[in-house]
């Protein structure tokens, strides 16, 4: 038992983003722990709190064992999803899934002493557009006018009122698979005369169409700000990103106070930021992923994330 004080890494074995700050860490000797619950504790690991006359919690991996209740910082990466034994099947693997994603998956959300980066629970709440939508404008930032419904009539309504045209994004990113291959749902734009009664079948969501000169996307790290403008030919610029360019550039300190306001209001301590930004310098919110990947930026901005992330994880509550 003796990594008390040790940084606990939620997040699976293929992680190259994880590494470049474990590698930090490491160098900083800050005792860190990588689990992926969702795969690990098949794998010999084992959980366990005690709750009642004495509260204590312990984590065995095969190379390690800590006490939970001393874990100073706790960051949700990219954790394999709680799917249950391989070995079982049917509603036997899926009672197996929800036990360990209410189990396991509560006792890692309520370590006492932890800092998260950031906590699941606020994470998910963080991740629902309506939310994001309605937090922004409170928050003070410009936002695209945007409809979401599975009324076709309200869809094509919204969308020939709108002068500068409507794209269509989707309000999850649900895995998606085409001839069997994974397929990527993107922003795209699209008219009224092209919205069918297959709206219907489910919500969808339509925003006015930005007319950006360059898209922003802004890292932040508690208050610390990355800001990278982008150049790309497309609508949305994750499609084609090697026909983007990225540079560094400085965050507009009305919307630097907007972004503090808006970690606040969701409890986050990191989150990406991706605006629209016009001629004349308006930055319009789009979206806010509050796990968001950052190690494709200029190698410069990357190093300066993974740094940010690393000295709040060592610092632990007092970050």
């Amino acid at each position: 038992m003796g990594d008390s004080g040790s940084v606990l890494v939620l997040s699976n074995p293929h992680d190259v983003t994880a590494d470049v700050v474990l590698r930090l860490l490491s160098e900083r000797r800050v005792p860190v722990v990588r689990f992926d619950p969702g795969a690990d504790l098949h794998a010999g690991a084992a959980l366990t709190a005690v709750y009642g006359g004495g509260r204590r919690g312990t984590l065995r991996t095969a190379t390690r064992e800590i006490d939970t209740e001393r874990i100073r910082s706790v960051w949700v990466r990219r954790p394999s999803p709680y799917e249950g034994p391989v070995g079982l099947s049917g509603q036997d693997r899926r009672f197996a899934a929800a036990q360990a994603l209410w189990g396991a998956g509560g006792i890692l959300a309520s370590l006492p002493s932890a800092r998260y980066v950031n906590h699941p629970w606020r994470n998910r709440t963080a991740e629902s557009k309506p939310a994001q939508l309605i937090a922004a404008e409170r928050c003070g930032f410009l936002v695209p006018g945007t409809l979401i419904t599975n009324d076709p009539d309200e869809a094509r309504t919204f969308a020939a009122g709108q002068s500068g045209g409507v794209v269509y994004k989707p309000l999850w990113n649900t895995p998606y698979r085409v001839d069997g291959r994974p397929h990527s749902v993107w922003v795209r734009r699209v008219a009224a005369d092209e919205i069918t009664d297959a709206v219907s079948v489910c919500p969808h969501m339509f925003q006015a169409e930005v007319a950006k000169a360059f898209d922003v996307r802004v890292t932040a790290v508690g208050h610390r700000l990355f800001g990278t403008r982008i150049d790309s030919p497309d609508v949305d610029w994750r499609r084609r990103q090697d026909l983007m360019t990225c540079t560094p550039v400085g965050v507009p300190a009305s919307v630097a106070r907007a972004i503090a306001a808006y970690l606040a209001k969701f409890g986050l301590v990191y989150g990406a930021f991706d605006f629209a930004v016009t001629s004349k310098g308006r930055w319009y919110f789009l979206e806010c992923n509050p796990n968001g990947q950052w190690a494709w930026q200029p190698q410069e901005t990357t190093a300066a994330i993974a740094r940010a992330i690393a000295g709040v994880l060592e610092k632990g509550p007092d970050a």
